[in-house]
């Protein structure tokens, strides 16, 4: 609006003012720049404080133009005088009132109609000034709320964490916070080489931990320039317990002794770069792209599933890792995700690869169940296409992808006994020999190299208070539990493994929902393999109901039991029953 046109309706709307105060001096009246006022208020344009202060600027001129009008009112008549009609004219006019037909109008008793004539265009030119000033106000206020020195707040959204804008850059904080009491209860039976259950440790444990998920504070920024979406994440996932070194950094087992101090896992550091035209380029650390669609829609994402280590947890429990899908994981990658074309969605990316892992460990005789591998002159690739849709009330994701990469110079840990020496004493002849264990190249002049290949297919249908989750895949390498943990043999031929997994959601109210879920994860011997020890199956069945008492807080309990079966007789069990909550923000 320019300054001339709130000028203009200053002019008039103090002017009508004027007129209501003289018919009744107490009251005020709603004028247009007021409502102008309200509307930008509504729209969230002006801050309570911002309103406030330009109104009162506005309606202190007003008041004073009606301070002007109301005391020529009372003034004494003394006697009558009447002024030509033209006069008249003029003088309603600048007053913003109605015209009376012409004639001799008389104004009251000691008036000069000059003066009066001179008093309303002074109530026009204080009105006109008041209405430059307002509008002066205004745009430095505008000015300021633009300035990119300012940090504005957006309105907050559950579940969409603290947004912050700092000139053109979004500041996004989100995260969760979980604990639960777990108690685990083995029912026995015999260890099994590369199982998930702890039914043999012989024990009921009590642990105070996270569940599937550790702790997270998730930092985000975005931004536009030259028409690129620009945008950068760092997720820090600390742990409640104890962290304990190993193989698995933060994810190994705690260590539940004194003075021990918590584990930090900063999973998340990426940049992403694109728009919705060409797609999106991402580099960092992320989770993968194969089999990260089965651990996001997994319920005990929000619990704890199966517990793994209960007796010293460390930063996160199994959930449903291994007992029906294979861990996505957090890896480093350069990918490429596609426009949404009709629903459809590719993603295509490299990734770091990974070592073969001999998860199982070693056999009775200290010989490793698995080779393993150190060596990649090529990058890991994994794939994905997913398929959004709604038919009438229902929604439906449908999504497949691949993974593959090279392993090469494939070793096996070997213990052998060699004799070093006869030695006679006190008429016995006794046997020195040296024990030694080393990682040795298994099947020494043959090619030590394999190709681990797996795909996956999943869809989750949402229909109303009910949710369905179904999932499956299937490797050549791939191994179980982890990405290549015992995925080869230590007779380097690769182990087939296949694994699926089947849930149900029904919220009955907004606030209270029960989910039950079973999965399976399978590892076949390879050709020529005869290890009765090692896991055959891994399977667990998880119910659980959840209540949200807030936006941020939901409580959660939990009943899971779990079992390993190895291909020779051997098998184990263990139940588990959980209690806590998750916050998220």
């Amino acid at each position: 609006m320019s300054a001339g046109k709130l000028a203009r309706i200053g002019a008039v709307v103090v002017m009508a003012s004027s007129g209501a105060s003289l018919a009744c001096p107490e009251d005020a009246r709603a004028d247009d720049y007021s409502e102008l006022l309200d509307i930008l208020k509504a729209k969230g344009s002006l801050t309570q404080g911002e309103y406030r202060g330009l109104l009162a600027h506005h309606m202190q001129h007003a008041r004073e133009a009606a301070s002007a009008a109301r005391a020529q009112q009372y003034m004494p008549a003394q006697r009558r005088t009447i002024i030509p009609a033209s006069t008249h004219t003029q003088m309603r006019t600048a007053m913003g009132q109605k015209i009376q037909p012409p004639g001799q109008i008389d104004i009251g008793g000691g008036m000069d109609p000059n003066d009066v004539l001179a008093q309303a265009q002074q109530a026009a030119a204080s009105a006109q000034a008041s209405a430059a000033s307002a509008e002066s106000t205004w745009l430095a206020a505008q000015h300021t709320m633009d300035s990119s020195s300012l940090v504005h707040v957006d309105k907050y959204v559950p579940g969409g964490g603290l947004t912050f804008k700092a000139g053109p850059i979004d500041i996004n904080l989100s995260g969760f916070i979980n604990g639960f009491y777990t108690y685990n209860s083995p029912a026995g039976g015999h260890p099994v080489a590369g199982g998930v259950s702890t039914g043999s440790s012989g024990f009921d444990s009590s642990a105070l931990r996270n569940g599937l998920l550790p702790a997270g504070l998730i930092l985000k920024l975005k931004t536009t320039q030259n028409g690129i979406d620009l945008a950068a994440v760092m997720g820090m996932y600390p742990g409640i317990n104890n962290a304990k070194n190993g193989a698995f950094n933060a994810n190994t087992g705690g260590s539940p002794v004194g003075l021990g101090t918590a584990g930090i896992d900063f999973r998340q550091v990426y940049v992403t770069a694109g728009n919705k035209k060409w797609g999106t380029f991402k580099i960092g650390r992320d989770l993968g792209i194969f089999g990260g669609d089965a651990i996001l829609d997994d319920a005990t994402l929000l619990s704890v599933g199966s517990t793994g280590s209960n007796s010293a947890p460390g930063n996160t429990s199994l959930g449903r890792i291994g007992v029906g899908y294979v861990y996505a994981d957090w890896i480093p990658q350069i990918s490429y995700q596609s426009p949404t074309i009709k629903g459809f969605q590719g993603t295509i990316g490299i990734l770091q690869p990974l070592d073969e892992f001999d998860f199982s460990g070693d056999d009775a005789n200290g010989n490793a169940y698995s080779a393993s591998s150190t060596q990649h002159s090529s990058p890991m690739i994994q794939g994905k296409v997913t398929y959004d849709f709604k038919i009438g009330g229902l929604s439906a994701r449908i999504w497949a992808s691949f993974l593959t990469q090279h392993q090469q110079d494939l070793t096996v840990s070997r213990t052998t006994t060699v004799n070093t020496a006869l030695l006679e004493a006190s008429g016995g002849i006794y046997n020195m020999a040296t024990t030694t264990t080393a990682d040795m190249a298994v099947n020494p002049g043959q090619k030590r190299g394999v190709t681990a290949e797996a795909g996956e297919i999943g869809t989750k249908l949402t229909y109303g208070p009910a949710q369905f989750v179904g999932y499956y895949y299937r490797g050549s390498g791939l191994g179980t539990t982890g990405l290549f943990f015992d995925g080869v043999a230590s007779n380097g031929r690769k182990r087939a493994s296949e694994g699926y997994y089947v849930q149900m959601m029904y919220n009955f109210t907004k606030r209270f929902k029960l989910v039950g879920s079973y999965g399976v994860s399978n590892l076949y011997q390879a050709p020529g393999e005869d290890d009765p020890d090692l896991v055959r199956r891994n399977e667990s069945e998880v119910g659980a109901a959840y209540y949200k008492m807030t936006d941020w807080l939901n409580l959660v309990a939990e009943y899971a039991h779990t079992s390993s079966a190895a291909h020779g007789p051997y098998k184990e069990s263990d139940n588990s029953a959980s209690g806590g909550m998750i916050l998220l923000f």
